[in-house]
């Protein structure tokens, strides 16, 4: 029976066995079976090299593995490579291949091409890193700021952008959230370099945080008639790529997006 995972540190909370598991049996494919497994940093490159001799077809990786789940792999996808970081792993034959699927999940996500628009990215973390390669490779132009600015001005040397000290929130097109503000349900606006009243109709506002409840961020963006993506519908969409790649058929987006919805 082929099985896949989602490996992570903590990873309890994840929704991706649920939705996963919907997926795969609405594919008729009801010997398939995706599990969680927590794995500690130190104990991740055993657990991979166990669960790939277990017969494994391959793994989900989240925080805090994904860049070492690229280090492991023997084969990468261009996209994994340049942003280096994987959160997909293929098992074959012993042998690792590594993909990316988080960068395509944003873009799918957007009810709009970025390719020209004005994008301000918030946060400089491992979600940052695909989001920032996703949108340039599309063709946006990207802000990037951060609490700490060494760390925006770090990940635009490596990856493109301009890292920012006071964007205007205005000025944007787009404004994408990575950072976990608002995730233990704080007030994000205390956070980040927004305001509730600044977000105008014109606006796409994209939140990573998600739980079980609409983020305040992106409420006062709906407030504003912007429109609003929150990060269960990229989790929907990366994790459809992943499943797309383990088994070589499309899943029913709507399945997994009701899955993830009820956990």
């Amino acid at each position: 029976m082929p099985k896949l995972a989602v490996l992570g540190h903590p990873v309890s909370h994840s929704r991706s066995p649920a939705m996963q598991n919907a997926a795969l049996a609405a594919l008729g494919l009801e010997d398939w079976s995706y599990e969680a497994i927590d794995a500690a940093p130190e104990a991740f490159e055993a657990t991979v090299g166990e669960l790939a001799e277990a017969g494994y077809a391959g793994v989900n990786v989240t925080v805090p593995h994904k860049r070492a789940a690229l280090a492991l792999a023997a084969e990468a996808s261009e996209a994994s490579r340049q942003i280096g970081a994987a959160n997909t792993l293929v098992f074959d034959a012993g042998r690792i291949e590594a993909h990316n699927t988080d960068a395509d999940g944003l873009l799918a996500s957007l009810p709009d091409p970025p390719r020209g628009r004005r994008a301000l990215l918030l946060g400089a973390g491992g979600a940052a890193r695909a989001a920032l390669w996703a949108l340039l490779w599309e063709g946006a132009q990207v802000a990037v700021w951060n609490r700490t600015p060494e760390r925006a001005e770090a990940i635009c040397a490596e990856l493109g952008g301009k890292a920012v000290l006071a964007p205007r929130q205005e000025e944007f097109d787009l404004i994408v959230n990575t950072s976990a503000a608002g995730l233990q349900g704080e007030d994000p606006f205390e956070h980040l370099p927004l305001t509730r009243e600044g977000f105008t109709e014109h606006q796409t506002v994209v939140d990573m945080v998600y739980g079980e409840h609409r983020s305040k961020l992106l409420k006062a963006a709906e407030g504003a008639r912007a429109a609003a993506v929150d990060g269960l519908e990229i989790l929907v969409q990366q994790g459809a790529r992943s499943l797309e790649i383990w088994t070589g058929r499309e899943p029913d987006l709507d399945v997994m997006r009701a899955a993830a919805a009820r956990r």
